[in-house]
């Protein structure tokens, strides 16, 4: 399972998860930050393979003291409870799948509404819940988390010298699915702006290549997604619609095995419109409501 390891700067090594798919491009990237008692970020998913190149990835005498985990989707978080028992290391993270998450999207949870995409590991519990900003330093490495809601409410980026390990709120290949109740638009932009700040030089996603123009990248994400929200409001402007009625008339070109989840993407945008009093959903806020403009 060696071919799966990547070192990627001194004090990173990269090991690959063997969960390819249209959500997770070549793979979940589980991180190895430091040498000798290690961090271990994002475990991936429950795959006895997986658990095996991870820990085939240490050198003699390393052990990995403690375990991070971003968000928990199914590809991201499910392998840290094997992991643990595996080594001993507790699991740290934002807190429990529903942590984080905003009062709209309380109440469409309340409500009965459901994600989409990678799926929710809904039995995910942290040994340690990290606060935003806290530091966690073992060894020779140093680790700040950065609480940033939007792809996910208990997402969380990892600050480790000049770099961030972004999950999947930032990545190179492909923009985040925003899937209500567990993400948020308005979290999203915030949280694009509160990574801005940090100035990071590398970002290290949670799928795909390290993305080197950081600011840039983050630009082009808010871009998109204004433009995305102009292209929505355009074509409400014509008639009501409902979400899928919308991805068949702007998503022209996104495969059919996406048009699923670039519908959650248009719900959490037109969530986002309605509380901010520019659409009106009938008969209630739903991915199935049909949409005015106001």
């Amino acid at each position: 399972m060696r071919d799966r390891l990547v070192e990627l700067e001194t004090g990173l090594r990269r090991v690959l998860a063997p969960n390819p798919s249209p959500m997770t491009l070549t793979g979940t990237n589980s991180y190895i930050v430091g040498t000798g008692d290690v961090a271990l970020i994002d475990p991936g998913p429950a795959d006895p393979a997986h658990l095996r190149a991870l820990l085939d990835a240490l050198e003699p005498g390393e052990r990995i003291s403690h375990i991070f985990v971003t968000h928990a989707h199914l590809d991201h978080s499910p392998g840290a409870q094997p992991l643990s028992e595996a080594t001993g290391a507790r699991i740290h993270a934002f807190g429990p799948p529903d942590a984080g998450r905003s009062a709209i999207m309380q109440e469409l949870a309340a409500r009965g509404v459901a994600g989409g995409g990678e799926g929710v590991d809904r039995a995910f519990r942290p040994d340690i819940r990290l606060e935003d900003g806290e530091t966690i330093s073992h060894g020779d490495w140093s680790l700040r988390a950065l609480h940033t809601p939007g792809h996910f409410c208990n997402h969380l980026c990892f600050l480790w010298n000049e770099a961030a390990l972004t999950a999947d709120h930032v990545m190179g290949w492909a923009s985040t699915l925003i899937s209500p109740p567990d993400g948020d638009l308005g979290d999203y932009f915030r949280s694009l702006d509160k990574l801005a700040r940090e100035e990071a030089q590398i970002f290290y996603p949670g799928h795909g290549d390290p993305v080197f123009d950081t600011a840039r990248r983050i630009a082009d994400l808010a871009a998109h997604r204004r433009d995305r929200s102009v292209q929505i409001l355009q074509e409400l402007a014509r008639q009501p619609a409902t979400p899928h009625d919308l991805v068949t008339a702007i998503y022209t070109d996104t495969p059919p095995a996406l048009r699923a989840a670039a519908a959650r993407n248009v719900f959490a945008h037109l969530v986002e419109m309605t509380q901010e009093m520019q659409v009106r959903p009938s008969p209630a806020l739903h991915p199935e409501a049909l949409f005015t403009r106001l």
